[in-house]
């Protein structure tokens, strides 16, 4: 242990400890632009200078080491000078037209120029127009907007692995884009979004939508209708200044109605089913010597990047269709038969945390009625502003329910947003099935939390039946190394694309870095979504009597021709590098 002072204060913290960690610790806040906890420790933006005893410079405290008998001072004339004068260099050549960008008010450096009272610029830096990435169908790019803050850059490369963005050019040229100055839809992008969630300004957004939806709402010919993912829900409040992990299912399906929807239903609805499908397919697979691992199919990002990097795995994927896709095609077949519409009219609108699911909406593989399962993906953020611009009062509205039946769901359904969900709906589902049973013990503890990569044996009917979970593509390589390797031994295999699975997923609501610094965001949405599970009165797929009914009225039984055509899917290999 080391013991130091900041400000005056005596704090005693471990000797591998940042100045900047060890002043939380006593309630001293420093402030920061390119450090992202855990991610980019780099100093390179200089906002968290401090003032060190007879140092002879200003230091950077996101990279400066806690030593014996150190004396900080963290807001001297010279330091809160220095600050001001290099955050006025960053705004100098930097886009400023705050209203039109999408982080006004959720930017980090705004937030930050009204802390330090930045009322002008005295520096004007020479401005360098530069083209706007729109060519992706998940994720746009404004250089313009960029601090070069690199945030964005380590989350691709060392928390995603994948690697498609760097920095190119030198000195003021520099710039945050693909290898050859590419668009991110010319690279091996896997949409995840993961570093739109980083950047702390507008320097990249995922690509909006609710033009296109305002306009199906308003075509008096369309029938719109609206499903909306687990992890929306325990995200979706802190658009409106309600705690994080708030769960606000009945307030989103009140304010859906209020904005016009057609109908309001629940991909939760969609998840079951997703578990009838890939838990008769895993099933099958165990006792016909099909290809083991199983692994889910659930998350667009992680298709995509197995599709990239592991295409020798594809085998293993589960052809089940995300939990949206299948209920958007459940909507344009049943539905439509039900009720007598043509799917030619009908508009499926996907609430989502995730920005690859709008690269996902538009796969051609996808449309197994003839038309696409789902026209159009929102982010919760977009949901966010959909409902701002609607004028509604979204905290003090009263709680409503989805629309019967497509709207109905378990509590295993509910837990399909957090990284481990998938698994342990799914094995409550085959337990029941290869027992014979109603087991009342379905809490498979082994499979939660945010560890890297979750291994476990659940011993089912006499059968040891081993999982893994990684959630985050850069936990899953590794996992999958083994698996190449022939090792492992694994049945059933859940990846999420994104870390913490969709309740942080790349289209969730913004969480500053001072913020993630002492908030578990993961853990707090996903408790969200265990506490819905557990107060549902059915919390197993299978029990849900209005998927029971599709299969009698439709389907017949999982995995059966019918379903097989409108549930499921295939995948293709795709280069590992720059296409043109």
């Amino acid at each position: 242990m080391v013991t130091l002072t900041i400000d005056g204060k005596s704090v005693q913290v471990p000797e591998n400890t940042t100045v900047l960690e060890a002043a939380r610790q006593v309630g001293i806040k420093i402030p920061t632009l390119c450090y992202l906890k855990n991610v980019n420790q780099i100093g390179a933006c200089r906002m968290c200078v401090v003032e060190v005893a007879r140092a002879r410079s200003l230091q950077a405290a996101c990279v400066l080491p806690v030593s014996e008998g150190m004396e900080v001072f963290t807001h001297t004339p010279d330091v809160v000078n220095a600050r001001r004068v290099n955050l006025e260099l960053i705004l100098s050549n930097h886009d400023r037209r705050c209203l039109e960008c999408t982080r006004n008010r959720t930017c980090e450096l705004q937030a930050l120029a009204d802390e330090l009272n930045i009322d002008e610029i005295p520096y004007q830096g020479t401005m360098i127009d530069r083209p706007i990435d729109t060519l992706s169908p998940s994720i746009e790019r404004d250089p313009n907007k960029c601090i070069l803050c690199r945030r964005c850059v380590a989350t691709c490369h060392d928390v995603q692995k994948v690697g498609v963005i760097g920095p190119t050019g030198r000195g003021f040229r520099t710039t945050i884009e693909p290898v050859f100055g590419r668009s991110i839809s010319e690279v091996p992008c896997i949409n995840c979004g993961q570093c739109i969630a980083a950047c702390p300004v507008g320097a990249l957004r995922e690509k909006d939508n609710t033009k296109h939806v305002w306009a199906a709402l308003k075509d008096p010919k369309k029938h719109v209708v609206v499903q909306t993912a687990p992890a929306v829900r325990a995200a979706l409040g802190e658009e409106f200044g309600m705690p994080m992990g708030s769960s606000v299912t009945g307030k989103m399906a009140a304010a859906l109605r209020m904005i016009g929807f057609d109908k309001v239903f629940d991909t939760d609805f969609g998840a079951d089913l997703t578990i009838m499908e890939e838990g008769t397919e895993l099933l099958q697979r165990i006792k016909n010597g099909g290809k083991l691992p199983l692994i889910t199919s659930c998350s667009p990002g992680w298709i995509k990047f197995c599709e990239h990097y592991y295409p020798e795995l594809l085998d293993n994927l589960s052809t089940c269709k995300s939990p949206h896709e299948m209920l958007g095609a459940v909507i344009k077949s049943y539905y439509a038969e039900k009720n007598g519409i043509d799917p030619a009219d009908i508009v499926v609108v996907s609430i989502m945390p995730c920005t690859a699911k709008k690269y996902e909406r538009q796969r051609p593989e996808l449309a197994s009625t003839g038309y696409a399962d789902v026209d159009y993906v929102l982010t919760t953020r977009e949901l966010g502003k959909l409902i701002k611009q609607a004028g509604i009062d979204f905290v003090n509205l009263p709680d409503e329910k989805f629309d019967e039946m497509l709207g109905d769901s378990t509590g295993a359904a509910a837990i399909f947003g957090a990284t481990g969900g998938v698994m342990e709906a799914a094995i409550r589902t085959v337990a029941d099935i290869l027992t014979g049973e109603d087991l009342e013990n379905i809490e498979y503890t082994a499979v939660r939390g945010t560890e890297a990569i979750k291994e476990a044996t659940v011993n089912i009917a006499g059968m040891d039946v081993k999982v893994a979970v990684a959630h985050g593509t850069g936990n899953a390589r590794p996992l999958l190394d083994k698996i190449k390797a022939g090792e492992g031994g694994y049945h059933f295999v859940e990846i999420m694309g994104c870390p913490g699975g969709c309740v942080t997923g790349g289209g969730q609501p913004f969480v500053s870095a001072q913020k993630k610094m002492d908030t578990d965001v993961a853990k707090m949405r996903a408790k969200a979504l265990y506490d819905e599970d557990e107060d549902m009165p059915l919390r197993k797929s299978h029990k849900n009597p209005s998927v029971q009914k599709l299969y009698e009225e439709y389907f017949g039984e999982p995995c059966g021709h019918r379903s097989h055509d409108l549930l499921h899917t295939h995948y293709m290999e795709r280069p590992k590098y720059a296409v043109k």
